[in-house]
Parts: C-alpha cells; sequence; structure tokens
C-alpha cells in the first residue's frame, strides 16, 4: 500500500503543478495579449477616439522607454493612466553595460516619430505652446540618439551604391577605403550611444515627464474624426508635394517626407482594429498607411543619398586622413552615382505622390471620414 499512495501521491503532485504552470502560461498570454493592445495604432471596438489616441500615445512613449532601458515597471509605473499601468517607476541601471543596442535606439526613434505625428493631429486640440513644448523635448531626445543611426545610414548608402554600380565603384581603392572608414565610423558611433549613464538617465527622464502630462490629457469625444479634421486636413495639403522644384529641392522633399509620414501614421492612428484579428484591417485607410510608407521610404532614400553627397562633396584636401576623404577621381565618380539615383527616385516620388494625392482634397477627407466610419461599423 505505501508505493501504491506514494505513486497517487506524486502523480496529484503532478498534476496540480502542470495545472499551476498552465494557468500561469495563460495568464501571462493574457498579460502580452493586454499590452500589445495598449501599444497597438488604431481605434479599439467602442473606444472613443480621444482615448485611444491618448492610449497610443502613452504606448509609444512606454515603448520607448523599454528600448532604452528603463524597463517595463519603468515605463508604466506612473500611477492612473487610463491604460491599467502599474509599477513602481524605478527605471532599470543606467550603467553603461545596459545600454541600448542599435536596434533598441532605432526602434525609440521610431516611437518618437509616432508620437510628433500624433501631437501633430491634436495641435488644435493641445494648443500651440503645449505642442512646442512636447516636440522639442522630442526633438531634443531624438537629436541625443541619431549618431549611431546616421552612421549606418550613410554606410548602408555607400554599400547600396557599390551594390548598383560594382565595376565603376566596387573595384575602386578609394571607394573600399571610405567604405572600411565609414564602417569604423559606424562601430564608434554605436559604442557610444548612450554610454554615458547621466545623457541616458537625462534621456529617460524627460520621457518620463512626457508621459505624465500625456496621461493628464483630457480630450473631448467627438462625433467621426472631427477631433483631428482640421490637423489632418493642414497636414495633407503640406504633404502635397507642391513646390518640390528649384534650388530649395533637398530642403523641399525632406520637408515632404516628414508629412508624408505623418500622414502614414494619422491613416494608421485613424484605422479601425479588432483585437482577435491577427493582423491589422485591410480597408480604405489601411492602403492610404501603405502607400503613404512606401513614398516616405523614397524620399527618405533620396535625402540620405544627398546628406551622402554634401559630405563627400565637402571633404576637400585639407581633409586628408578623416572619414570622407577621397581622390578628385573617386569623389567624381561617386557624386555621378548618387546623381543618377537621386534622378531615378526624384522621378518614382513624384509618380507615388501624385498615385497618393490624387483626389481633390475634399474628396480625400470625405473618403477618410468614411473609411473610418465604415471602421467603426465592422
Amino acid at each position: 500500500m505505501a508505493p501504491l499512495a506514494a505513486t497517487l501521491a506524486a502523480t496529484v503532485a503532478l498534476g496540480v503543478g502542470v495545472g499551476l504552470s498552465r494557468a500561469r502560461s495563460e495568464r501571462e498570454r493574457r498579460r502580452l495579449r493586454e499590452h500589445e493592445l495598449e501599444r497597438r495604432l488604431g481605434v479599439l471596438p467602442g473606444e472613443p477616439l480621444g482615448e485611444a489616441l491618448r492610449r497610443m500615445a502613452l504606448g509609444q512613449i512606454d515603448l520607448a522607454l523599454e528600448q532604452l532601458g528603463a524597463g517595463e515597471a519603468g515605463a508604466s509605473g506612473f500611477g492612473a493612466t487610463g491604460n491599467g499601468a502599474k509599477g513602481n517607476g524605478a527605471p532599470a541601471s543606467n550603467g553603461a553595460s545596459n545600454a541600448p543596442d542599435e536596434r533598441a535606439v532605432h526602434e525609440t526613434r521610431k516611437a518618437i516619430k509616432r508620437v510628433r505625428a500624433l501631437l501633430r493631429l491634436l495641435h488644435d486640440e493641445l494648443g500651440e505652446r503645449a505642442c512646442a513644448r512636447e516636440h522639442a523635448t522630442l526633438r531634443t531626445i531624438a537629436q541625443r540618439l541619431s549618431g549611431a543611426r546616421d552612421a549606418a545610414v550613410m554606410l548602408a548608402t555607400l554599400e547600396d551604391l557599390i551594390e548598383r554600380q560594382p565595376r565603376k565603384l566596387g573595384r575602386r581603392g578609394g571607394v573600399r577605403k571610405l567604405r572600411a572608414r565609414l564602417h569604423a565610423e559606424h562601430e564608434r558611433a554605436r559604442e557610444q550611444a548612450l554610454r554615458d549613464p547621466a545623457a541616458r538617465a537625462e534621456v529617460l527622464g524627460e520621457l518620463q515627464a512626457l508621459r505624465w502630462r500625456v496621461s493628464a490629457w483630457r480630450l473631448p469625444e467627438r462625433k467621426g474624426i472631427a477631433l483631428v479634421d482640421a490637423d489632418l486636413e493642414r497636414g495633407r495639403r503640406l504633404a502635397h508635394g507642391k513646390g518640390v522644384g528649384g534650388h530649395k529641392r533637398v530642403i523641399a522633399f525632406h520637408r515632404w517626407r516628414k508629412r508624408v509620414k505623418d500622414l502614414r501614421y494619422a491613416a494608421e492612428m485613424l484605422d479601425c482594429v479588432r483585437p482577435d484579428a491577427p493582423g491589422r484591417s485591410d480597408g480604405e485607410l489601411r492602403r492610404l498607411a501603405r502607400r503613404a510608407d512606401e513614398l516616405a521610404e523614397t524620399l527618405g532614400e533620396e535625402h540620405d543619398l544627398a546628406i551622402f553627397a554634401a559630405h563627400v562633396r565637402g571633404a576637400g584636401k585639407r581633409d586628408r586622413g578623416q572619414t570622407w576623404h577621397t581622390g578628385r577621381g573617386t569623389r567624381a565618380r561617386l557624386l555621378r552615382a548618387v546623381a543618377k539615383r537621386r534622378r531615378a527616385l526624384r522621378k518614382l516620388a513624384l509618380r507615388r505622390g501624385k498615385r497618393l494625392y490624387g483626389e481633390r482634397p475634399g474628396r480625400f477627407m470625405r473618403g477618410v471620414r468614411a473609411a473610418h466610419s465604415a471602421g467603426r461599423r465592422r
């Protein structure tokens, strides 16, 4: 009887252990689903637009805090925020050993861009002073994170040029030397990205203070997209792409790109999504976001090439031994390759811009309102 009793006891204990493990796993899955919904761009069923925009802003700030090493508790521990956040508010160690990697910095920059796009949607509602303060905070944070990202972009731009013209560029000694120096510069910038504990603490503090202010937003509920109607239409006019010729073309294309990215994020934020859907909806707003994203990528590559060319052109004889120094022949070949690629990208951007903004403003805005309302009814 003793062996039988021991076997039964072990079986019961095993069953209890399995049950507890399953319960913990289910709680963890439920917590992760709720966590994902809080960060999701788009309006959830029955969620007022003002509450949804506030939730999205908080979610993106939390994402930035976590990516920079504040940890989940540090990102969401600010008392009642309206999105179920709890914690003690204490960030993780800010030591150099816990400094974020390049991917974390990139994800943080993207989260910051989403928050800035959301602020532009709410410009009239929040007011000039509040929006200017928050934009200044986010701009300062983005600038502190830009070093490693800029170095990576310049290296990738050169490698793309070499891939497109392997015979003219890939075999040239000056180009190989430039690539080696850019690679070394990228490694240095990556190592230095927020390695200073004091700098990281300052960035995290600014983000946490911003989160406090966003959690205090009280946005009114209005019919449809009336809350953001005026700002969306203003952004659409700026992003139309008119006046991108002439000697200020680089600046004009860069500004166009920023407004196009705003339009993309606005379309994603106004889209209506279902919590049980594995992916996003495939309605008009989602298609608008995809087209805006394609155009923004084209404009972004064109801008990166413009910056690359400026570096190459600006490195003269006095810069011998510096990162961007090249011989005259190498410099000429690189600039010709850049000019050829930029011409192709500008033509592609204008075609995609015409496709994206082919409708008249009034019809465009009516389509956005109708798509949002249709999503609400789904």
